[in-house]
């Protein structure tokens, strides 16, 4: 209630704009750049500060249609800029010069103007975690509420290293999971659509040329055509169907909790890939708990954040269940065990960690080995799937050859 009638009673913060600017040093040369400011005047302000008499300056232009513009944030750069903060912070710069120096120091515009509003709002005296509860899209629930943690123990710089840490094995077990699922998906779509192209165009100049032989041809070839055929007048059927497939598919995941829960259900009972997937949430979930119980959060609210930031439905439900079963009394261990979901290592581990008092400690080493196991794992699918792809694009193309010169062989046996 308290910081609620404070932020009532300051000003909204007025917006950055992007100036261009022209100017001339202290040695008279000629100098230009660019810079966010609230005004033409603070921007003058802050070139005079760095030894620079203003020139032209101007408003940087907003782009039309929304094309060449400022980048869209990305939770890459969120992690990045933790880092420098923590870093800056660790080294004795304050919060306020800070937040400033890397905002202007950003070459992105949409994270200049971030920063520069958490900025504003810190000027005005309100506390750091609150400024960035008001931008949800870019700061989580875990992340303000660390941050709080940090601010009531005075220990902002240690938490926010702690921060940085976990969005960085955060964004690189997100690239390992990404770089499984996509290098596959990315090959078996090129080759569909090479194999489409192949039956809509080239094989229709192959059946001109074997009607104008008057031979009976092969069945393998006489299927072929006939996909070739249906291709030609039905393939914007298919291509329909895809679309309108992935559409009904995505909009089902977003607006129904369920299909959610059974598509995560399902996923991890996949062969290779289900197996990488738990491996991730097991590291998730370590790595969360590890980080938010490190900060002093309770555990049961570092359970439920470690739900959240599991990646699947399956796994949050039993930490949820977890954090029931220890609000009530329970040792962490014992519950991990009533799941029947985790590792027996990784609840061995936690029973060291309950016992020795350091549970964090723990789970951070569990965080560690089972980060490395994804990124093993995900070297190996890669290594299994080549061979696979290789050999199922070799089939598809090659029956297709095959079949266009059999009949030509075969014609060439008769002469």
């Amino acid at each position: 209630m308290a910081v609620s009638a404070t932020r009532a009673k300051v000003a909204a913060p007025k917006p950055l704009d992007v100036f261009l600017w022209q100017g001339v040093n202290r040695k008279g040369k000629k100098v230009n750049g660019e810079l966010s400011a609230a005004s033409m005047l603070e921007l003058k302000a802050q070139l005079r500060k760095q030894g620079i008499t203003p020139g032209r300056i101007k408003k940087k232009p907003k782009p039309l249609f929304g094309l060449g513009g400022d980048k869209k944030i990305i939770p890459a750069d969120i992690a990045t800029i933790t880092r420098q903060i923590a870093t800056m912070l660790g080294a004795g710069v304050p919060l306020v010069q800070t937040i400033e120096m890397i905002g202007k120091g950003h070459n992105n515009g949409n994270m200049q103007k971030l920063l520069g509003d958490i900025g504003n709002k810190l000027q005005s005296g309100i506390p750091l975690s609150e400024c960035l509860r008001d931008h949800p899209r870019y700061f989580d629930g875990l992340y303000c509420d660390l941050v709080h943690s940090g601010e009531q123990s005075g220990s902002l710089e240690t938490i926010y290293d702690r921060i940085a840490t976990y969005k960085e094995k955060a964004e690189a077990l997100k690239a390992k999971i990404k770089k499984a699922m996509t290098y596959p998906i990315a090959v078996l779509v090129v080759a569909a659509i090479v194999t489409s192209i192949l039956l809509i165009f080239v094989v229709p100049v192959f059946k001109e040329i074997f009607d104008s032989f008057g031979a009976e041809l092969p069945a393998f070839t006489l299927l072929v055509l006939a996909i070739s055929e249906f291709m030609q007048s039905y393939w914007y059927i298919g291509l329909g169907i895809v679309f309108v497939a992935g559409f009904l598919f995505k909009r089902a995941h977003l607006n129904s909790r369920k299909f959610r829960d059974n598509v995560d259900k399902n996923i991890l009972k996949l062969p290779v890939v289900g197996d990488l997937l738990k491996k991730a949430a097991v590291a998730r979930y370590a790595r969360t708990l590890s980080t938010t119980f490190a900060a002093g959060v309770p555990l049961p609210d570092a359970l439920e954040s470690a739900a959240g930031a599991s990646g699947n439905a399956v796994f949050r439900d039993a930490i949820l269940e977890i954090r029931s079963e220890v609000s009530s009394g329970m040792q962490m261990n014992l519950a991990m065990r009533n799941c029947n979901i985790f590792p027996d290592m990784v609840i061995q581990m936690v029973a060291i960690g309950e016992e020795s008092g350091a549970v964090d400690d723990m789970l951070a080493k569990v965080a560690t080995v089972y980060e490395q196991q994804v990124d093993d794992a995900v070297d190996s699918l890669t290594s299994l799937l080549e061979p696979m792809i290789m050999a199922v694009l070799g089939v598809v193309i090659g029956g297709l050859i095959v079949a266009m010169y059999l009949p030509i062989f075969q014609i060439g046996q008769v002469v």
